[in-house]
């Protein structure tokens, strides 16, 4: 098999089972967290890169996706529960022989979860890389707006009971291929197989709920409350790349990052959308790969016009 070839295993963590693609056999760890309503194919033009650099990658189907486990109560998809899951997929990695560091690397609900887990420092890091989710604290500051709670409308819709699972998978999940066709700004690399990987995701019984009990469980309580408001600096250092046409997160949550992380990178790629490692790839991973092996990070117009 090709050292790039990306593979998929069962992979027990934190008491459940996660589906898991792989690559690479470095022994250091690249662990992917996707969005939503995403999952682990979002990462296949990074993983092969990882691999390339000496990594081992995982991209799981976090809890609720695919074929991973599907815990049944809104309670279960609280943010403390699903740090515990990255931090028992590490030790899995861990306990596989991948003994060396571990490079984060996220994406939406993904990048929740993974800035939440650098502030808690729940294990060591090596490297933090964050795409189109800002710092909590930057996100909490401007939900009050009216600019963001515009954009942020579904949060709310997804409260309601039953009815907002109805109507995503209706007509086949036609909603869930058009959130991922209708907004992506190059739609080059939404072709109707990609579109239909993440409609039949959706449609695998039971997994729409909990796909949007992630956002039930986290409007009903906020663990982090206290953590958010008041962070610790964190000193891991950190890439954030970031789509600038994204239209549910405002560019403006990213302004002030670079006082809350001590080692902060930020490179703003224009005209790409929320979807961005999968939609500009050309652009992320000549940046990915600059700033995990220490050389000078280009801008994305430095990228694109070679």
């Amino acid at each position: 098999m090709n050292s790039t070839t990306i593979r998929t295993e069962m992979v027990e963590a934190n008491g459940l089972t996660f589906e898991t693609d792989m690559c690479g056999e470095g022994d250091k760890l690249a662990l992917f967290l996707h969005g939503f309503p995403e999952n682990k194919f979002s990462w296949r033009f990074q993983m092969p890169l990882l691999a390339e650099l000496g990594y081992t990658a995982w991209a799981p189907n976090l809890r609720g996706y695919g074929g991973s486990s599907r815990p049944p109560r809104v309670a279960d998809y609280s943010l403390t529960h699903l740090m515990d899951d990255v931090a028992g997929l590490m030790d899995a990695a861990k306990a596989r022989g991948i003994t060396g560091p571990v490079t984060l690397i996220s994406h939406d609900w993904g990048g929740a979860i993974a800035w939440s887990f650098v502030l808690s420092a729940l294990r060591p890091l090596d490297k933090f890389v964050v795409m189109n989710l800002p710092h909590p604290t930057q996100f909490i500051k401007s939900v009050g707006t009216w600019a963001q709670l515009k954009r942020s409308w579904y949060i709310f819709f997804f409260q309601i009971p039953w009815l907002p699972e109805k109507l995503m998978t209706a007509r086949g999940a036609k909603a869930i291929g058009d959130a991922f066709y209708n907004m992506a700004a190059d739609k080059t690399n939404f072709a109707p197989s990609v579109l239909d990987q993440y409609r039949q995701n959706a449609l695998i019984p039971g997994a729409m709920k909990a796909m949007i009990n992630y956002y039930r469980a986290s409007f009903r309580r906020n663990p982090m409350k206290e953590i958010w408001e008041n962070p610790p600096k964190i000193k891991v250092p950190t890439l954030m790349i970031w789509g600038e046409e994204d239209v549910a997160l405002g560019k403006e949550l990213t302004y002030g990052t670079e006082e809350l992380v001590d080692d902060f990178t930020l490179r703003y790629l224009p005209n790409v959308s929320h979807w961005v490692q999968q939609e500009a790839p050309q652009i992320v991973n000549p940046i990915l790969k600059a700033w995990i092996t220490g050389q000078p990070v280009p801008e994305a117009n430095e990228v694109s016009s070679k």
